[in-house]
């Protein structure tokens, strides 16, 4: 399992989703200012859901399913539920 699908939790409150090989340098990516242009004025944002996949193909795709989802939603997988 190689792939990361991730959720943030911005200083905002908002999530932001994404996918990568090692979650902590993408976060110390997104948390430098050189991340998302999402996430850049939105920091610091913290790691709070992961999850792992065999491919990049696998992870994208779930992370295109998750972004879909509504923040309730999000909410629920989150807590595990």
């Amino acid at each position: 399992m190689d792939w990361s699908v991730y959720i943030l939790r911005c200083a905002d409150g908002s999530y932001y989703t994404g996918h990568t090989k090692d979650v902590a340098k993408r976060l110390a990516v997104h948390n430098s200012s050189k991340g998302a242009k999402y996430t850049r004025s939105r920091q610091p944002c913290e790691v709070i859901f992961t999850e792992q996949h065999a491919t990049k193909s696998a992870a994208l795709k779930r992370e295109c399913q998750i972004k879909s989802w509504s923040r309730s939603k999000k909410q629920a997988l989150i807590d595990g539920k």
